[in-house]
């Protein structure tokens, strides 16, 4: 039995991190302290005023444990890693997991490439960004390529200069083909540095020369020529027309505001790249009632700073937030470079941070309906599905699906579902291994086996939580008693409790109820809860049979020329590019394989006779 009050007289006075238990032992709550002995004490002592969100939180503690740690700083770090993995019911909560897109420039390579990229690595490569939107990455890479005629090809030059010919984007003149050795290096840099000028707001000399072009060709009556430089002159200006002056500093910072209404919060972030606006966005919370907006500013600074792959200078914010200084330290400590937060008092930054509460406001008040309607498609068909099962605390769930047809390329899928949303960046594929012919069983043992035993050596090595780490808190299998048996079975073995439910089909293949500790449930049809379980059903299929039919597509292509004698892969490359099918390069006479450029007339032969 837990005796908290005897437990209290043994907390130590060092910094580290406590967490919350309730009847359940589901964690409810966690928290950082300088001192565990103070901070705790003070939840259980009846003459502070705790506020609502507190006062409710302490009828439900039934026990606490603690970590102590060095610093403060770690006591942060550990807060933040464990409300990521538990999800504690009084602890706000950031809803949205959004990723920014940057552009990447690869500079260290000879001929450097423009690509979009999800996340900044220490690389010797230019970033730009964090952008807003992969659309406009893509329409701003793509402008690029009809500006610059930088490749887009993954060739690696100049080794591989000569070897195959030009691709498509140089006959339609967005590349300089220096595949082909057409470009110098030197001619080609100096376009990179232009692309480097580009995205860093110099836009007037591109601007000048397409004006001049369009001109030029409109006098030598050249229209089409001059429709074409029209068109990029209205993206260019449309692109700059975005990137507005906000901070003659040029700096990079981020103005966050908060709005609050009840249980429901929103963040609005200004995104400020080397002074200009790029972009802004919101973020939906979900807090307890009573929560002070500089509580809420602080929960979603260590949550949101904890995952984003770029920090900025400066954070501008309306006020002052819990554990400033030591979230300072943090994001010092992240960026590798000073970061500092601020509460502007006047001018315009002062007017930027006004300008982000009114907009957070304005979300806030105008999708509170749409917010509902979501939860209850998500959150609420997670519950309801709770309800069903005799479960709680349903957070992520996983289902998975084996697809192959007569026993060849046999795959298995594993589709993650979080808060009832689908985390794609958690999806896993596999290539099954270890099992002849079709039998479905067999191979989702396989994959059940590897997904688990994968994520159990990660954790033993310490790595962080997500994809396989993150073990799910209910298992969906695409099918009934069998396959729920498998999993059983696997779990079993590994020593896993985790709930597995299987999602049965009628003979129409359309799903028809729950299979659940050895008993079907049927399903309301027009139940969030069914919608749910239907989509993550056809989502498993979806993945499952879209990687079968990749596999199956390459194995097809090649598998055939793989068994003829003397012909390996540049001889193959060749036979792909120069015959539209296998029946055509069956058909082909031992004169005509000659011509291509890797075939001399023995291994032309050995292709006319392997076929004949």
């Amino acid at each position: 039995m837990f005796d908290i009050q005897e437990e209290l007289k043994k907390l130590p006075g060092k910094p580290g991190v406590y967490i919350m238990h309730d009847d359940k032992d589901d964690i409810i709550y966690v928290g950082k302290a300088i001192s565990l002995k103070n901070r705790v004490r003070q939840y259980f002592q009846s003459s502070r005023n705790k506020g609502v969100k507190i006062e409710q939180m302490v009828t439900h503690i039934v026990r606490f444990e603690y970590i102590v740690t060095d610093s403060e700083l770690e006591a942060l770090v550990l807060e933040c890693n464990l409300i990521k993995e538990h999800r504690p019911k009084y602890n706000t909560m950031l809803m949205d997991d959004k990723s920014y897109p940057f552009i990447k420039v690869t500079v260290d390579e000879p001929f450097p490439r423009v690509l979009l990229a999800r996340k900044m690595v220490k690389d010797k490569a230019k970033y730009f960004g964090p952008y807003t939107s992969a659309g406009a990455v893509k329409d701003t890479i793509e402008l690029i390529r009809k500006l610059y005629h930088i490749r887009s090809c993954n060739r690696k030059l100049p080794k591989d200069i000569g070897k195959e010919r030009p691709c498509l984007n140089y006959h339609i003149h967005q590349c300089k083909a220096p595949c082909q050795g057409y470009v110098s290096q030197d001619d080609y840099r100096r376009s990179i540095q232009e692309v480097v000028h580009f995205l860093n707001g110099s836009y007037d000399l591109i601007l000048d020369r397409l004006e001049r072009k369009m001109q030029e060709a409109s006098e030598a009556m050249e229209f089409e020529k001059a429709i074409e430089y029209r068109e990029l002159l209205a993206s260019v200006r449309k692109i700059a027309q975005k990137q507005k002056i906000t901070d003659t500093a040029g700096d990079d910072r981020d103005i966050l505001a908060v709005a609050v209404e009840e249980e429901d919060a929103v963040v609005q972030v200004f995104f400020i790249r080397g002074g200009r606006l790029i972009g802004r966005d919101h973020f939906y919370l979900k807090i307890v009632k009573g929560e002070t907006s500089r509580e809420i500013l602080s929960s979603f600074i260590k949550q949101f700073y904890a995952g984003t792959p770029y920090i900025p200078a400066e954070l501008m914010l309306p006020e002052d937030v819990e554990d400033m200084g030591v979230i300072e330290e943090w994001l010092t400590k992240r960026r590798g470079r000073r970061v500092h937060l601020r509460i502007p008092k006047k001018g315009t930054k002062e007017k930027l941070v006004e300008l982000a509460k009114k907009n957070a406001e304005l979300v806030l008040s105008t999708d509170k309906e749409r917010l509902k309607r979501e939860e209850g498609r998500t959150i609420g068909a997670v519950k309801e599905l709770e309800k069903m099962l005799g479960l709680q605390g349903i957070v992520r769930m996983e289902a998975f699906d084996i697809s192959n047809t007569s026993g060849f390329a046999s795959v298995g899928s594993m589709v993650v579902y979080e808060r009832g949303k689908p985390k794609r960046n958690d999806y896993r594929k596999f290539k099954i291994k270890g099992v002849q012919g079709a039998d479905d069983y067999a191979s989702m043992e396989e994959v059940l086996t590897r997904r688990f035993e994968h994520g159990m050596r990660e954790k033993e090595e310490g790595k962080d939580v997500g994809g396989f780490t993150a073990f799910p808190d209910l298992i969906l299998m695409d099918g009934g008693k069998g396959q729920v048996n498998v999993a059983l079975r696997v779990l079993d073995r590994l020593r896993l409790d985790i709930p597995v439910c299987g999602m049965v089909k009628d003979d129409n293949h359309r799903t028809r109820g729950l299979y659940y500790q050895n008993e079907e449930i049927a399903i309301d049809k027009n139940s969030e809860s069914f919608r749910l379980i239907t989509r993550i059903q056809d989502e498993a299929h979806r993945f499952a049979i879209t990687f079968h039919r990749q596999l199956r597509g390459k194995n097809q292509v090649h598998s055939i020329l793989d068994d003829i004698p003397g012909v390996g892969p540049a001889r193959r490359k060749d036979l792909m590019r120069c015959f539209e099918n296998i029946e055509a390069i069956k058909n082909a006479t031992v004169e005509q394989l000659k011509e291509l450029p890797s075939m001399n007339e023995k291994s032309a032969q050995d292709v006319y006779d392997f076929f004949h």
